[in-house]
């Protein structure tokens, strides 16, 4: 796979300048209720601004059906390229086909596609999961002192990046020093806030009692920290996120999450535009174009206040 890393990209973005022609962007957003997503959402609205690039957003409210109509519609229109956070990264090759067979360019953005290689004129900008629960589980695992029980939230299951935080967990513990840690139960929330204080209840009913919750991303982290706050649990309970969402950020400053991973919504929203307009100019462009992931720790939570 080609790769490009984000000192290259943060070379790219200012020497962009619009096409020639005015060219018109369309993205289908896998959902538009959601803090990260929203992010970065709205990064690809101001990139396309600065460069007076006519950009449509469609919400396709979680629905792979509904999201693929709006990537047909698009191709109907004759859109210069598609941007697409996928609602199921299994479904991406189709999508793959759909686009390439219409001869319009293609990035996918935040969420990796389940294409084994991506073809010319299809790119996708994002950050490598494989860092995400990696970072975070060691933080975890350092909390801990290598031992102690934990349970583990999951994203939706038919997305990538769920899958691949879920396995960097297993993956930290199986290694020394952390191979003192057990996972006592593990279910999916769905990325939901709501859905993971709902499940986090269920636990401490059933009498579970964790060291540490890590969920794979900071909405469901803080729906945890919501049913042990009201279990009076949280001060014996660490909780980690990811995302470094500004209501995780401000819980951490609270004292109430422990640990967080930056994933970097403005980098991904401007370098998913950039990328299309280079697509459509016929430039060379990466298959990959990585944005690193960064731990955020009390320690270090300043520097990443207002950064999404």
């Amino acid at each position: 796979m080609k790769r490009i890393g984000l000192a290259l990209l943060a070379g790219v973005l200012p020497a962009l300048s619009a096409a020639p022609h005015a060219a018109t962007l369309g993205v289908s957003m896998a959902l538009f209720d959601d803090n990260f997503l929203t992010a970065v959402r709205a990064s690809m609205k101001e990139r396309a601004q600065q460069l007076s690039v006519p950009i449509q957003f469609e919400d396709a409210q979680n629905d792979i059906g509904r999201q693929l109509n709006q990537i047909q519609n698009f191709i109907a229109q004759r859109v210069d390229a598609i941007i697409v956070n996928p609602v199921d990264t299994d479904a991406t090759p189709k999508m793959t086909r759909l686009a390439v067979r219409a001869g319009i360019p293609l990035v996918y953005v935040n969420r990796m596609p389940a294409d084994k290689q991506l073809p010319p004129k299809v790119s996708f900008v994002g950050s490598d999961d494989a860092q995400s629960g990696t970072l975070q589980m060691a933080e975890v695992c350092r909390l801990l002192q290598g031992k102690g029980d934990i349970v583990i939230l999951v994203g939706e299951l038919t997305n990538q990046a769920a899958r691949q935080r879920t396995q960097d967990i297993y993956d930290v513990i199986a290694r020394p020093p952390c191979q003192g840690i057990r996972v006592v139960e593990k279910q999916s929330a769905n990325w939901k806030r709501t859905e993971a204080a709902d499940l986090m209840t269920n636990w401490l009913s059933a009498g579970l009692r964790p060291q540490a919750v890590v969920a794979n991303d900071d909405e469901m982290a803080i729906g945890a920290i919501q049913s042990l706050k009201q279990a009076k649990l949280l001060s014996r309970t660490i909780v980690a996120g990811i995302d470094a969402t500004p209501d995780a950020l401000a819980a951490m400053k609270a004292g109430d999450l422990k640990a967080t991973v930056f994933q970097n919504a403005p980098a991904q929203g401007a370098g998913a535009v950039d990328t299309a307009l280079q697509l459509v100019r016929g430039e060379k462009v990466a298959s990959f174009v990585w944005v690193p992931f960064e731990l955020v720790t009390p320690a270090n939570l300043t520097n990443y206040l207002g950064r999404h």
